[in-house]
């Protein structure tokens, strides 16, 4: 039962921002792209800043 709900709320788990940047930074189709997604990492693409 235990497993069941952990399961459960791993599947509902937002991703933190780390997670989605790296998910962003892994869809580079060469050099050129994954530089220029880790430029766009770096500026704070995927930080919430209030």
């Amino acid at each position: 039962m235990l497993n069941s709900v952990r399961k459960l709320a791993r599947a509902l788990r937002v991703p933190s921002a780390q997670d989605r940047e790296m998910a962003y930074l892994n869809e580079a189709r060469d050099r050129i792209d994954l530089e220029y997604r880790m430029r766009q990492v770096d500026r704070g693409m995927f930080r919430k800043s209030f």
